[in-house]
């Protein structure tokens, strides 16, 4: 064999070779021969007249995302920037649309979602921005949907990612929502307390009317115990009056008994003279004989007045 035909059997090889070429899984392949459309191959080994077909272009079928920043004022006055997502891929059926019919298929999407934002966001107040960025989100969808479905593109989903207000009105944003949260806190603190004070009232009126029940009955048992002591002196010969000043002064004596086992008291009682014991026996046998001479004074005279 000639050695000028093995060239030649190399270049027959690769050509035939160049014939076969292998499409990725969910991938589209645009097929020209002589520069003109021919067809589309999908994912797996294809073959192509060598020198006469060529690939023209690959796209892909996944889902796509496209970012797009927007800078843009709102009602009030605030300019703030946007970032909108696009998740978008190309319809299987509408390849060659998708491949042929734009050119830059990014800058369309942008330039739709530019559009849009800024035709949507001056509409509403900052506030609102934060609120219906949704909204925002499903009238970008509705009109890319409109549009690129022409030219073999389906939008699948858009989302509003960030808003960004400058750092001044973020500030300012802030210190509204600390003043509020201020605010709040200090009307549950102004609650508290007003309850914590009616409590306490009612905590304290309880204990002085439990008090007071505390000393009557004291007082009750008192009495009580000083009239058992004066009917027994009344059975040995000691009539009321002595027998009260008795017990009087007896308590006396026992308040200076007590008073006198506490080594650390400051307690002076007065009058605390040797003759005080008498003096107050004297003094009180002296008004209940006064107190009597009132009472049967008064008994008489109502007696004469209903004799007249």
């Amino acid at each position: 064999m000639s050695y000028y035909l093995y060239p030649i059997i190399l270049i027959g090889v690769v050509v035939l070779l160049s014939a076969f070429f292998i499409v990725k899984q969910q991938t589209a392949t645009v097929i020209e021969r002589f520069g003109r459309y021919q067809s589309i191959r999908q994912s797996g080994l294809q073959m192509k007249i060598p020198l006469v077909d060529r690939i023209a272009g690959r796209l892909s079928l996944k889902i796509q995302q496209l970012d797009v920043l927007i800078e843009t004022k709102t009602l009030d006055d605030v300019f703030v920037k946007i970032k909108v997502s696009v998740q978008y891929l190309v319809i299987r059926d509408k390849v060659y649309d998708a491949f042929y019919k734009l050119e830059y298929p990014h800058d369309q999407i942008t330039s739709f979602v530019f559009d849009v934002v800024r035709a949507e966001v001056p509409k509403m107040k900052l506030d609102d921005v934060f609120v219906k960025k949704d909204d925002i989100a499903i009238a970008v969808k509705r009109e890319l949907q409109e549009y690129m479905s022409e030219y073999g593109y389906d939008i699948i989903k858009t989302l509003v990612t960030d808003i960004d207000p400058d750092a001044q009105v973020k500030a300012a944003m802030n210190r509204i929502n600390a003043a509020d949260r201020e605010k709040t806190a200090a009307q549950f603190e102004g609650d508290a307390a007003r309850i914590l004070i009616v409590e306490k009232a009612k905590a304290e009126a309880e204990s002085k009317r439990l008090q007071g029940q505390g000393i009557a009955d004291q007082r009750r048992e008192i009495a009580r115990g000083l009239e058992e002591s004066v009917e027994v002196l009344n059975k040995v010969g000691i009539n009321s009056q002595e027998a009260s000043a008795l017990i009087v002064v007896t308590q006396h004596y026992d308040t200076l008994q007590s008073i006198g086992q506490e080594t650390n008291s400051n307690l002076i009682l007065l009058p605390n003279s040797p003759q005080a014991g008498s003096n107050m026996l004297n003094d009180m046998v002296a008004s209940f004989t006064a107190s009597n001479q009132i009472g049967e004074a008064m008994k008489n005279a109502k007696k004469e007045k209903s004799k007249e």
